[in-house]
């Protein structure tokens, strides 16, 4: 069974109540245009460097308005809304970066906390330290959906293909990497990790993202995506701002991928390679 799914594109801003008014905007545009799972992406409620003032704007999951508003709003529209992820105060005083799935009736159907923390330098002075403010998660997630299973992660998660190979095991057909990839790593990077993830385990991947520059000063890549299991872009945005990509999602293509390169069924466990005696390094001299 066929359907229809939307990538909802943002650019959000330090302000929840305007950024909930920008998907709900959207959500609803990409229904009218038949979507039956919608996704947004990652940091959807609130996209803000200033690490108090993010604190300040976000409560825990069970008393978030957003959480509430966007439950509502799959219940009343009859949709999969899953939400790329949203900034909520976690039990440690940290923020979850979370994803929630809302299904038909407006109850979470899947909840998933991103497992990998982006910790990095980048050339130009550009510096990332999510450890510092963010509960890593512990657990990869699938979902049921009406059509098919579907793998949950977040962003950072799409360099490390273990964890898709193991949702792919678990059986989802589709996997989701809803991001806010920033400029140059996008650039570089982006659509060959999307494509990638698609191929090796022969699944849809669905990737909503964040675009363009944001109040904050951040600047973001764009660009989401669907792929096919065999690879092919089936979909793909711009990357300056909000915008809805939408495609036809058959589950039979990624069994039919399988079919062809059985890299699921062909996989073997093997013994990791001995540690190799250290050589001291010569001097350059």
């Amino acid at each position: 069974m066929t359907f229809r799914a939307a990538c909802i594109q943002l650019r959000s801003t330090t302000s929840v109540s305007e950024n909930l008014e920008t998907v709900e905007r959207l959500v609803r545009e990409a229904v009218a245009r038949g979507a039956e799972y919608v996704q947004t992406p990652e940091m959807t409620n609130v996209v803000n460097r200033d690490r108090k003032a993010l604190a300040a704007s976000i409560f825990p999951e069970s008393s978030d308005p957003s959480v509430k508003r966007l439950s509502a709003l799959a219940g009343e529209l009859g949709i999969v809304l899953h939400i790329g992820s949203l900034a909520l105060k976690a039990a440690d005083g940290r923020i979850a970066n979370r994803a929630l799935l809302f299904g038909r009736g407006g109850h979470v159907m899947a909840r998933y906390d991103k497992i990998h923390l982006f910790d990095v330098d980048l050339p130009g002075g550009e510096s990332w330290r999510e450890s510092a403010v963010y509960h890593p998660g512990d657990r990869a997630v699938v979902a049921d959906l009406p059509w098919l299973r579907l793998g949950v992660s977040i962003c950072y998660d799409i360099r490390f293909p273990q964890l898709y190979r193991a949702l792919a095991h678990a059986g989802a057909a589709a996997l989701t990497a809803p991001a806010a990839f920033t400029r140059q790593t996008g650039e570089a990077h982006w659509q060959v990790l999307q494509r990638a993830r698609a191929i090796e385990n022969g699944a849809f991947v669905i990737s909503a993202a964040q675009a363009g520059l944001h109040a904050d000063g951040r600047e973001t890549y764009g660009h989401s995506v669907i792929v096919a299991p065999w690879g092919e872009v089936l979909a793909e945005a711009g990357g300056r701002g909000p915008e809805i990509i939408t495609a036809e999602i058959d589950p039979e293509l990624s069994l039919q991928a399988r079919q062809r390169i059985p890299v699921l069924k062909n996989e073997r466990q093997f013994a990791h390679p001995e540690a190799l005696g250290s050589v001291p390094l010569r001097s350059a001299s």
